[in-house]
């Protein structure tokens, strides 16, 4: 039999391998990270009934590994690529999300795990987005970013051996996997020295920041990782205290009893001491640390009635009014977790008490009455992908004042399922599964 390691413990190693780099090449975001953690803590001491749950759901062990990081790619190849980098850790394409309506020149999807049991063992995810050179006005500098992109190799030529080793063995083993996740990381790594001279630097930064950070470096550097915390207002008030200077407005939903969706904050990015291939010396912003806190993941009814509502709220200057307002609007969305399951605005998982074991549904009880009788528990499914709206926030924030809104969005799902090798799956329909599993799992479906 094959001694080969699990893709769930791949996934583990290259994330701490990812986030000690990170951690060594910006420090501030180890700072965050201690930050997160303490607040976790508070939270969990203050409520030990939340502490329960998430022990109880599983929730709780992921919570210290869990990470998201971000990164823009430039050509097709080296998305197909990533692709098949990224299944070696059992991570695969999920959601379709066009930036481009928010004035960024790119589209996205994020690979993260998909299974239960993956997702508990740890909910690595990586939004990746793909620059949309036809975005690019000048056709002349669009021509010169293609051949920019087109000598360069983001992958060592070991790494690629090692995914193709995997693809023909079916897994790696152990020192296999170490050598696969040492190399990988090798295509996220920060390099000062960029591949372009400053004037063209400058006329890609002219056209949009982005654009720059895509063609003129060596690889595609990691420009976030992101902790999950249990409670982003009280992160956001304190990053000041450690010398974090947090970005104006938290993203995405108000505060609430029951967390829906994903609220996500960051500290604004640094600017990086850069050397062009003429000689001159520059800087570039470009990364910075992330913080978010995830609630439910919505049913297709309840993402209507979200998209709504944020839609209606619009958006603010200053984080404390929005907040204010925020959450007057979305005083239309219940928050309590029995409206949400039965209205079928979120996503629930579903297990039998001790009690239900002892006493298993009969084919004649509803699931009201199992609940009443503390038989069967309702727990939220965490939403595991993105807003596009936040990440463009997101991604404005970090970009400078002068990024703003170029047009109304080119969504091409298919282009991009091209350039990928392959079609992105459908969140709506892994969240339905998960669902359907759990309830199955009770003898109910």
């Amino acid at each position: 039999m094959d001694n080969f390691l699990t893709s769930d413990a791949i996934r583990t190693l290259f994330s701490q391998a990812m986030s000690a780099m990170y951690q060594q090449e910006v420090p501030q975001y180890g700072v965050l990270t201690q930050l997160v953690s303490a607040v976790n803590e508070r939270v969990l001491e203050a409520n030990p009934d939340l502490k329960n749950r998430l022990a109880a759901a599983d929730e709780l062990s992921r919570l210290s590994v869990e990470r998201h990081g971000a990164i823009r790619v430039g050509t097709a190849a080296e998305l197909s690529m990533l692709r098949q980098m990224f299944a070696v850790m059992g991570m695969y394409p999920v959601g379709y999300y066009d930036l481009s309506q928010a004035g960024v020149p790119v589209h996205s999807t994020a690979f993260r795990p998909v299974s239960d049991s993956a997702l508990r063992r740890n909910p690595f995810r990586v939004f990746t987005s793909l620059l949309r050179l036809e975005l690019i006005n000048d056709e002349a500098l669009r021509a010169k970013a293609a051949d920019i992109l087109a000598v360069r190799d983001i992958f060592t030529p070991r790494c690629r051996a090692l995914i193709a080793q995997h693809q023909q063995q079916g897994g790696l083993n152990a020192a296999d996997a170490a050598q696969f996740v040492k190399e990988a990381l090798e295509t996220f790594r920060w390099h000062a020295d960029t591949t372009v001279d400053s004037a063209t630097y400058l006329a890609l930064s002219h056209q949009h920041r982005l654009i720059a950070d895509v063609v003129c470096f060596r690889g595609c550097h990691i420009n976030h990782l992101t902790p999950r915390t249990l409670d982003i207002d009280r992160v956001q008030t304190l990053m000041p205290t450690r010398g974090i200077d947090p970005k104006t407005l938290i993203e995405g939903p108000p505060q609430r009893q029951v967390p829906i969706l994903l609220r996500q904050t960051s500290f604004k990015a640094l600017e990086e001491p850069v050397h062009f291939r003429d000689g001159f010396q520059g800087t570039h912003t470009a990364r910075f640390g992330e913080i978010e806190q995830r609630g439910v993941a919505l049913t297709p009814k309840g993402r209507a009635l979200y998209d709504k509502l944020l839609a209606e709220a619009g958006t603010g200057k200053d984080n404390q009014q929005h907040q204010q307002h925020l959450a007057e609007v979305f005083r239309a969305f219940p928050d309590d977790e029995v409206s949400l399951r039965r209205e079928q605005l979120a996503w629930f998982s579903y297990r039998l008490t001790e009690k239900g074991i002892q006493s298993p549904p009969g084919a004649e009880e509803s699931m009201e009455q199992l609940m009443a009788e503390g038989r069967l528990l309702a727990e939220p499914i965490t939403y595991e992908d993105f807003l596009p709206v936040s990440a463009a926030g997101i991604f404005q924030s970090n970009l400078g004042d002068e990024a703003h809104v170029r047009s109304a969005g080119h969504a091409s799902k298919a282009a991009f399922e091209t350039a990928l090798g392959a079609t992105v799956q459908d969140e709506m329909v892994l969240y339905q599964q998960l669902q359907q599993r759990s309830l199955a799992r009770c003898g109910l479906a």
